[in-house]
């Protein structure tokens, strides 16, 4: 690291800083270290992975909804492999247990049909129509007209994922700093000024700056002086609850409705462990607030029965909640990945992340890549 001087003010000029340290930054952390670049990851957190991360369903994602052509489809699609490969070389828990897409009427079945056509359209050929017949042979809890099976769905273990990345990134010399958030900074002739930390912050130069804070990319890109303000899209958050299932799981693997606005409906996950948790749902909010409002879990039972009508009264206990990063407006068509560089919003040095969420933790790996590339 190399001083500077600003201002009668001495910075550390470092070469590239990543900016939170969820699955998404730990992944790119990791390829640029191994790339051989000098990093450094701010996290505003006391540890790794304590938000988007750490708060979803667990599900290694095949890449079936995800409009053709688009960066969702893309990278999930590859990252799948990817990270199904990394778990195995790393010893990262997962199962490769598939799941179901159920219609619980028939005027789903064209729904079906439609997700069948898009995702062969990236790609995924392996999807598997199943009579109710055949779905009662696996899942006799389950109650459906039609459904699709995706052989290549799983769940892993995501918390052991991130610290497998953690220590990848490490080994290759990367280093982290927690308790150590981004507040501001400048774009300078010369680099990237960040000012971070809690209480008297201190500044740092940085040559390149991934700026992967998740629910927090577009606050952080905004207190950056010199990035457009017209390249910094809106901020929308939107809650997903889970609840927990008391008593045996009915299910061996993941059980999903036809998708909603949004979502992908309130779907059943099954964890490594055999415990079964419904969500999430769909609940817009003005700020971050993981409380479970036990009240809401009377609108899980109607959606759930749908699929698993033997679901008892009072079965569903309060879980947690995840908040995913939107881009759009509530009711607006769902977008895309945001993956702005320099070609983007004019900024050398600069890559931002917006609306990284689901399959985020799916795609991690290669949007490490991507973002490699456009290095």
């Amino acid at each position: 690291m190399v001083l500077l001087g600003e201002k009668h003010r001495m910075m550390e000029k470092v070469d590239c800083v990543v900016i939170g340290a969820g699955v998404v930054g730990l992944a790119v952390a990791r390829a640029l270290a191994r790339a051989g670049r000098d990093v450094l990851v701010l996290e505003k957190a006391n540890t790794i992975g304590t938000e988007t991360s750490s708060r979803h369903s667990e599900v290694i994602h095949a890449g079936i909804y995800y409009p053709n052509g688009s960066l969702k489809a893309d990278f999930c699609v590859t990252g799948k492999q990817k990270l199904y490969n990394f778990c195995d070389k790393h010893g990262v828990s997962y199962k490769r247990c598939g799941k179901f897409i159920v219609a619980t009427d028939k005027g789903q079945l064209t729904e079906l049909e439609k997700l069948k056509k898009n995702a062969a359209g990236n790609g995924v050929t392996d999807l598997i129509w199943m009579t109710p017949e055949q779905v009662r042979e696996m899942e006799p809890a389950v109650h459906c007209e039609g459904a699709l099976y995706s052989p290549s769905t799983g769940i892993l273990d995501s918390h052991a994922y991130m610290l497998a990345l953690q220590g990848d990134a490490e080994e290759a010399g990367a280093l982290f700093a927690f308790i150590t958030p981004v507040i501001g900074g400048e774009v300078l002739d010369y680099g990237i000024r960040l000012d971070c930390g809690t209480g008297t912050p201190t500044s740092i130069v940085a040559d390149l700056v991934i700026n992967c804070a998740g629910l927090w990319a577009q606050t952080v890109a905004s207190h950056l002086i010199g990035v457009p303000a017209e390249s910094v899209p809106p901020t929308y958050y939107c809650k997903g609850n889970y609840y927990t299932l008391a008593g045996r799981s009915p299910f061996s693997r993941p059980i999903y409705p036809v998708p909603e606005n949004a979502g992908l409906g309130v779907h059943a996950t099954v964890d490594l462990g055999g415990q079964v948790r419904f969500g999430p749902d769909v609940e817009w909010v003005e700020k971050i607030d993981y409380a479970v409002d036990p009240t809401r879990a009377t609108n899980f039972y109607n959606a759930v029965r749908k699929y698993y009508p033997g679901l008892n009264d009072g079965a569903l206990l309060p879980g947690y909640s995840g908040i995913r990063p939107k881009v759009q407006a509530p009711g607006e068509p769902a977008e895309d990945f945001v993956i702005q560089g320099p070609l983007d919003h004019g900024v050398s040095g600069l890559i931002n992340l917006f609306g990284i969420e689901s399959p985020g933790v799916t795609s991690s790996l290669a949007i490490a890549d991507y973002v490699s590339k456009l290095i």
